[in-house]
């Protein structure tokens, strides 16, 4: 996977010569950690009462858990333990995630690997296809697509924005302002398409999940650490809380 958004189509899409330079040093220069090892499913809060929620997750590396030692520490079931703790009730946690994942990816080779019907279902890309430079009308597509097939898989789906790119430490500041902008237009378009396809939208893009803070990042500087995932799960928790309770406890 490569870093920062390609430079290749600087005049075509407004990007600066200082950021255009910016992102060929970080395509140089950035080394991404890994997907971790560990178990990608489990069963939170296994003593609850109830029969488990059925929750997958599917995407980029943040879902892949990117940034942390092990698979448990990651998004996906930071997430299961924050609905567990809403909804009173065990969660049956899979993250079906893959490094660098565009939601292309999601759409042909993420999404038919899940094999059961899930109570629940979270779309989690965007930030591959900002920094790959696919256009808007290539996004709309592979999120209509995408959130279709996962309507197919799941009795209700929730679709986030891209991660907040722009405040990536090893980015430069003139790179970190186009990122931005074109982070805008694309959640913009994704918060239409999803009302047009009647899912849930969260713009996690302009959240406060403390990602100005340095221990949200992992050891690339890049990908949130354990603590940014708890973080960014509690803020999902806080934004569903009234929906989730409503609709699957």
């Amino acid at each position: 996977m490569s870093v920062g958004v390609s430079p290749g189509e600087d005049r075509s899409m407004g990007m600066n010569i200082v950021a255009a330079a910016e992102a060929l040093w970080a395509q140089h220069t950035i080394h991404l950690d890994p997907e971790p090892q560990g178990e990608r499913h489990g069963v939170v809060n296994t003593d609850d009462p109830g029969d488990p929620l059925s929750f997958v997750a599917v995407g980029d590396s943040m879902i892949a858990g990117c940034g942390v030692e092990n698979q448990s520490e990651g998004f996906t079931p930071a997430m299961a333990a924050v609905f567990s703790n809403m909804l009173d009730r065990p969660v049956d946690w899979r993250a079906v995630g893959k490094l660098g994942a565009t939601m292309r990816r999601v759409r042909y080779r993420l999404l038919p690997q899940v094999d059961h019907h899930a109570d629940l279902m979270v779309l989690c890309a965007g930030s591959n296809d900002l920094m790959a430079r696919r256009t808007i009308a290539q996004w709309r597509d592979d999120l209509s697509a995408s959130i279709d097939l996962a309507k197919g898989r799941a009795d209700h789906v929730v679709v986030f924005s891209a991660a907040q790119l722009y405040r990536s430490p090893s980015l430069g500041r003139s790179l970190r302002h186009v990122i931005a902008d074109m982070t805008d237009e694309q959640t913009q378009t994704s918060r239409e398409i999803c009302e047009q396809h009647g899912v849930r939208f969260l713009d996690m893009t302009h959240e406060d999940v403390h990602a100005d803070r340095d221990d949200f990042y992992a050891h690339d500087h890049f990908h949130p650490s354990a603590y940014g995932y708890r973080c960014m799960a509690e803020r999902v928790g806080q934004l569903l809380d009234g929906w989730m309770t409503s609709e699957l406890r």
